[in-house]
C-alpha cells in the first residue's frame, strides 16, 4: 500500500509538471508571465550555483529557526504557568482571546517602526503568530490530564512539579508536538512574508528583486524553492513527532499499520 501511495503521489507530481510545461507552450498563458516547466528547472539550477541565493536560504532558516524555538519555549512555560497557577488561566482567558485573532501580518508597521529590517523584525511577527499554535495546544492537552491520574499522583504526595512532569506532561505532549508541527510551517509562511513585505534579507527579499525586475523565471525558481522548504520542514516536523511519541497509542497504531 505504501509503494502504491509514492508510485501515485509521483505520478500526480510529474502530471503537474508536465501540465506546466505545456500550458504556456500552447498560449493559454503568456510565457512573460509564467514561463514552462523546463525555464523555471534551468532557472532553480543557476540559483543553485549562486552563492547570494544561499546566504538568502541561509538568512530565511536562521530567521524560521529562532522564531520557531522561542515560541515553542515561551508557548511551553506560558501554557505550563496557566495551568499549574489557581485561577491564573481564568484571570488571562479574555486577554488571550483578544490578542489571538490579530493577524500577524497587521503587526508589520510596529516590527519596522521598532527594527526597520533587522532580524528582529522577522522574529517578531514569526514568535507572534507561532506562539498562539503551541500555547493553544498545550492548554488543550492540560484539559486532558486522567483525573483519577491527577488524584493518584496527589495521593502519593507528588509536589506541583512533579505532577507537572509525571502526569500533565506525558498527557499534553501528543497536543505539544501538534502544535509544534503546526507552528513550524506558520513560521515560515511569516518569515518569507515579512521578507517579502519588510525587505528583511531572505528569501522572500529575494523574490522581491526578481519580481521587481522582472526575472520572472527566476522569481517561480526562488518560489518552487519556498515550497520545498515547507515540504521538507513537515516531513522534519513529522519525523520528530513519531520519534517523540514512539511509546503513544496513535504513533503505535500507525507504525503497525
Amino acid at each position: 500500500m505504501k509503494g502504491l501511495n509514492t508510485a501515485l503521489g509521483a505520478a500526480g507530481l510529474a502530471a503537474f509538471l508536465a501540465l506546466g510545461e505545456v500550458v504556456p507552450r500552447v498560449g493559454i498563458v503568456k510565457r512573460a508571465y509564467f514561463p514552462p516547466t523546463s525555464r523555471i528547472a534551468s532557472a532553480f539550477w543557476d540559483e543553485l550555483k549562486d552563492s547570494t541565493f544561499w546566504s538568502a536560504l541561509g538568512d530565511t532558516l536562521t530567521g524560521w529557526a529562532l522564531g520557531l524555538a522561542i515560541a515553542v519555549g515561551a508557548g511551553i512555560v506560558v501554557g505550563v504557568l496557566l495551568s499549574v497557577v489557581p485561577h491564573l488561566r481564568e484571570a488571562t482567558a479574555s486577554t488571550i482571546e483578544f490578542l489571538r485573532p490579530i493577524p500577524s501580518v497587521a503587526l508589520i508597521p510596529l516590527a519596522v517602526l521598532l527594527y526597520g529590517t533587522e532580524l528582529r523584525s522577522v522574529l517578531l511577527l514569526v514568535v507572534y503568530a507561532s506562539f498562539w499554535q503551541i500555547l493553544i495546544q498545550v492548554l488543550y492537552g492540560v484539559q486532558d490530564v486522567d483525573p483519577v491520574a491527577e488524584e493518584t499522583a496527589r495521593s502519593y504526595g507528588l509536589g506541583t512539579w512533579a505532577r507537572v512532569r509525571h502526569v500533565l506532561w506525558p498527557s499534553a505532549l501528543p497536543y505539544v508536538m501538534t502544535g509544534v508541527r503546526l507552528a513550524a510551517a506558520v513560521a515560515l509562511i511569516l518569515t518569507i512574508t515579512a521578507e517579502l513585505v519588510i525587505g528583511a534579507p531572505g528569501l522572500g527579499a529575494t523574490i522581491a528583486v526578481a519580481q521587481s525586475s522582472q526575472a520572472v523565471p527566476e522569481m517561480y525558481a526562488l518560489i518552487v524553492v519556498t515550497g520545498l522548504l515547507g515540504l521538507l520542514i513537515n516531513v522534519g516536523a513529522r519525523a520528530v513527532e513519531r520519534r517523540a511519541l514512539a511509546w503513544h497509542q496513535s504513533v503505535r497504531g500507525e507504525v503497525a499499520v
